[in-house]
C-alpha cells in the first residue's frame, strides 16, 4: 500500500455507490473435478443458511455429491455433507454433458479454518482450505477485483494464486468475462479455465457477474457452472459482507434482446427492490456501502467504440429502440444512494458516480484510449493488472490498482471517506 503521505488530496460531492465496472485429474469415475464456493449468508429476499459455505465441483459420470470437511487443526474430515448434482449438456455439436455438484457445508463458525475435500467413493479431490466468513457488521473484508481473465494470456493469474493462498483476500470478484470462452470447443475451453483458476476458487469465495463472452446459448455455460446466491440462475444477486452491501447484476440484458426483454425488466425491478431494502435505515445503519458490479461500466474513455464511450449509453441511460422502453440505471442508482464524500485521489466529478473499470488480462490484448480523456475519467492506464479493495469500516474504503506489466507495482491508489450515508446526506 502507498503510504498516506504520498496520496493526493482532493474533495467533491459524489454519490455513495461504487460500481466495479478447476479441473482435477483422479482416478476412478471422478475424470474432471473443479471446485469454487463462495459464502452464502444472505439477507433479505433468498432462503439461504446462515454459517455456509457452498461447494461446486462438475464430473463427466453420475457420481455421490460429497464434501467431507474438519477444523484446521482438528480431527481431519470429522463432517460430512450430502448435496445434488444437475445435469448440464453444452450445446455444441457433440452435446457434451457434465454433472455439476453442489454442496452445502452448514454450522460452520465464523472467521474459521477449515480442510476439505470433494468427491465420493469413485474418487475424492485434493485436500482444499478455506475460512469460513466472519459475520459481524464492524469486519474489515479484504478483496481482490478484475474481469476479463481467460486461459490465453491471464496476465494477474500467477499472481492472484500466490496472494489468495497467502490469505490476502477474504473474497474474489470476477466481474465478467471468462475462459474466452467457455463454450467454445464443446465447453472444453470451460473445463480448462475452472482447472485454472481451482488454485484461487478452491480457497476463497468466487463471486462473479456474466460479461458479453458469456452470451451463447442464453448464458448456459455461466448459469450452470456457477452458484451464486438466490435463485436468478447467477445472473444477479445480492450479499452482505462487513458493513457492505454488495449487488452484482447482468449489463448484457440490455444487449442480448434475441433472448428476450423479460430479463431486462426482471432484473430492473429486482434491482429497485433490493436498493429500496437496502436503503431501509435500519439496514443502512448496519451496511453503509452499497456496491455494485457489473461487466460492462456506463463511463469510460476507451477507443472501441463500445457502449460506455457514448454519451447515450444503453446500460447509464436505456433503450427507446425497445417496447416497453427499457429503463436505464444511472436514474435508478442516484434515486436511492447519495452523500458527500472527501477522498484521496482525484475526484470522478463533481456530482458523479464513483466508477472503477478494470481487465485483469485476456486474448483481446489492450484497448487504447481516445486522446482527451471524458469528464469523467479521473486516472487511466493501459497496463494489465487488478484492483484491491478494502472496506476498513463504514466511513473509510481503499483501493488500489496492481499492474502485472510493472511486475506487481501499486501504479494508483484511492481513500473514499464517508461521514454520512444515504439519501440524507444531501440535507
Amino acid at each position: 500500500m502507498i503510504e498516506p503521505s504520498q496520496q493526493r488530496e482532493h474533495s467533491c460531492l459524489i454519490p455513495d455507490w461504487l460500481f466495479l465496472g478447476s479441473k482435477l485429474e483422479h482416478s476412478g469415475n471422478i475424470l474432471r473435478t473443479f471446485v469454487y464456493f463462495f459464502g452464502i449468508k444472505i439477507r433479505m429476499f433468498w432462503e439461504c443458511v446462515k454459517n455456509s459455505m457452498l461447494v461446486t465441483w462438475s464430473t463427466a459420470n453420475k457420481t455421490e455429491s460429497v464434501v467431507e470437511y474438519g477444523l484446521w487443526g482438528g480431527k481431519l474430515f470429522s463432517h460430512t455433507a450430502e448435496g445434488d448434482a444437475s445435469v448440464f449438456i453444452d450445446g455444441g455439436p457433440e452435446n457434451r454433458t457434465m454433472y455439476v455438484h453442489r454442496v452445502t457445508l452448514t454450522d460452520l463458525t465464523p472467521a474459521a479454518s477449515y480442510v476439505y475435500h470433494c468427491g465420493s467413493d469413485a474418487g475424492w479431490s485434493d485436500i482444499f482450505y478455506f475460512t469460513s466468513l466472519n459475520e459481524s457488521v464492524s469486519f474489515s473484508p479484504r478483496f481482490a477485483l478484475f474481469g476479463d481473465m481467460g486461459n490465453e494470456n491471464p496476465q494477474s493469474l500467477s499472481r492472484l494464486q500466490k496472494e489468495t493462498q497467502m490469505g490476502m483476500y477474504d473474497v474474489i470478484l470476477h466481474i465478467g468475462d471468462f475462459a474466452y470462452d467457455m463454450h467454445e470447443d464443446n465447453g472444453r475451453i470451460g473445463d480448462e479455465f475452472m482447472r485454472q483458476i481451482q488454485s484461487i476458487a478452491a480457497y476463497t469465495p468466487y463471486m462473479t457477474c456474466p460479461g458479453n463472452h458469456e452470451w451463447a446459448y442464453n448464458f448456459s455455460h455461466y448459469r450452470s457452472r456457477f452458484s451464486m446466491p438466490g435463485h436468478t440462475e447467477n445472473l444477479w444477486y445480492s450479499w452482505n459482507i462487513g458493513p457492505a452491501h454488495i449487488i452484482s447484476f447482468s449489463t448484457e440484458v440490455y444487449f442480448y434482446l434475441e433472448y428476450g426483454l423479460d430479463l431486462l425488466f426482471r432484473q430492473y425491478d429486482w434491482l429497485q427492490a433490493d436498493l429500496q431494502e437496502a436503503n431501509r435505515p435500519e439496514n443502512r445503519a448496519q451496511r453503509p456501502w452499497i456496491i455494485t458490479m457489473g461487466h460492462r461500466p456506463m463511463y469510460c474513455s476507451n477507443d472501441d467504440g463500445d457502449d460506455c464511450t457514448h454519451f447515450q449509453s444503453y446500460v447509464r441511460l436505456g433503450r427507446n429502440d425497445t417496447k416497453p422502453v427499457a429503463p436505464g440505471l444511472e436514474d435508478l442508482f442516484y434515486q436511492y444512494v447519495h452523500c458527500i464524500v472527501g477522498y484521496s485521489m482525484p475526484c470522478v466529478g463533481i456530482l458523479a458516480d464513483v466508477w472503477f473499470c478494470l481487465v485483469q488480462g485476456c486474448r483481446e490484448k489492450h484497448d487504447g484510449f481516445i486522446p482527451k480523456p471524458r469528464d469523467w475519467s479521473a486516472f487511466r492506464s493501459t497496463d494489465y493488472g487488478y484492483t484491491r479493495m478494502r472496506l476498513i469500516n463504514g466511513t473509510h474504503l481503499y483501493l488500489e490498482q496492481v499492474s502485472d506489466d510493472q511486475y506487481g507495482k501499486v501504479i494508483d491508489q484511492m481513500m473514499l471517506v464517508k461521514e454520512k450515508h444515504g439519501a440524507h446526506a444531501w440535507r
